[in-house]
């Protein structure tokens, strides 16, 4: 009879019936009906394997059903552990097992060797796209209410929540991700993680603002534009003022604290759908810190920003980007025109009396005045009573902050 390689479920089920068939005659060895047998087994096996593949045992599954099957519990792991802190760790699938523990708890628990094997690559699993769910900040993402709390030690549901999380605002996170985390910065991968689920938050809450958005029209740039974004300071509310201005032109606005390992000021990035998108993270509660960083990332929206890539600032740090530079210069631009600075008092002798007649004369903020020679001099002693301290978050409502 002829004899194929498996290629059809059809061709399965009947080698399945034949196999069956032929166990039932007992068939003696040396026989061609156990040749056959042999024969048919092995296609079988190696279909199934393929098709039907029956996944490892989970090593920590395997611990925990054997510390159940003992009554045994987590501090009765010490001996073969180390400490209680490196048994929380490696139950919680944050640590993989070293070769000697593996060989004790072997011993010990009686877990097959290749069972815990797994432990060591499970720390540090990644998923078929590449990602590596764990790494995002679980912990601070459900104290902030944007994933649901998983009890217990549910690993995979804990997982599956940060992928809907981040899967709901449609990005290919394989081949975007860190599109959208600076360029050419020394981040860590898992600060990266911790961006990118900030960039998801804000992306969300910019779609929950779309409603009252303006249309946006990229003519709208210009250094005017800038300009009369500058003079909204002037006034009690400005921080309000500035970003219902921005919205009615289309300009999504979004306030979101930076989470933690990250420092952030802001980021600018478009939407999917071609939203632009400013985003703060008001880290520094100071007027001069507010109107520099929006400012800053309109200069990024106008000049730099596609559909692919985002520019999440911590305006502390130097950065050799050429963009950054470029957005800098256009942010000081449109507060405090270079010529106009160079000739001014509060540039070339600061004093509360100088600042103070040249933001009349510009119609800004004083605060703005006071930072500007505040990071230019270095000193940040200086006008610490001009620059505004506590004088944004208040403008607006706690649930802004994302805390």
């Amino acid at each position: 009879m002829d004899t194929k390689v498996i290629r059809t479920e059809q061709q399965y089920r009947a080698y399945l019936e034949e196999v069956h068939a032929l166990m039932a005659t007992m068939p003696q060895p040396g026989t061609e009906a156990s040749d056959r047998l042999e024969l048919l087994t092995v296609l079988i096996e190696a279909y199934e394997n393929q098709n039907y593949p029956v996944e490892a045992p989970d090593p920590i599954d395997a611990i925990q059903f054997r510390m159940q099957e003992k009554g045994l519990k987590p501090a009765d792991l010490v001996p073969y552990l180390g400490t209680r802190s490196r048994v929380s760790e490696i139950l919680g699938g944050k640590r993989p097992l070293t070769v000697p523990m593996i060989r004790a708890l072997a011993i010990g628990l009686g877990i097959s060797a290749d069972t815990l094997i797994g432990v060591s690559t499970r720390a540090n699993q990644q998923s078929k796209d590449g990602i590596d769910w764990s790494r995002f900040p679980v912990k601070e993402m459900v104290a902030r209410g944007w994933i649901r709390k998983i009890t217990g030690r549910a690993r995979e549901s804990v997982e599956e929540a940060v992928q809907e999380f981040i899967s709901q605002i449609g990005w290919d996170f394989g081949e975007a991700a860190f599109k959208r985390t600076p360029s050419g910065e020394a981040y860590s991968p898992t600060t990266k993680y911790s961006l990118y689920a900030w960039l998801t938050r804000v992306v969300q809450k910019a779609r929950e603002n779309k409603p009252r958005l303006g249309q946006f029209d990229s003519a709208i740039f210009s250094s005017a534009f800038l300009r009369e974004l500058a003079q909204l300071s002037w006034f009690d509310h400005g921080p309000r003022l500035a970003i219902e201005f921005l919205e009615k032109h289309g300009i999504a606005v979004v306030i979101e604290s930076h989470l933690k390992g990250t420092m952030l000021d802001g980021a600018a990035l478009k939407d999917v759908d071609g939203t632009p998108i400013v985003a703060l993270t008001l880290r520094y509660d100071r007027l001069d810190n507010f109107w520099f960083t929006l400012m800053h990332e309109v200069a990024h929206l106008w000049k730099h920003i596609g559909t692919e890539e985002a520019f999440l600032d911590d305006l502390d740090a130097s950065s050799e980007d050429r963009r950054e530079s470029e957005a800098n210069r256009i942010a000081r631009e449109a507060f405090i025109p270079r010529i106009t600075w160079k000739r001014s008092d509060a540039c070339l002798s600061p004093s509360r009396e100088s600042i103070d007649r040249l933001s009349r004369e510009l119609k800004i903020h004083p605060a703005i005045i006071a930072g500007r020679v505040r990071r230019e001099t270095g000193n940040y002693q200086l006008f610490s009573d001009l620059v505004g301290l506590g004088e944004v978050r208040k403008l607006f409502s706690t649930t802004s902050f994302g805390e």
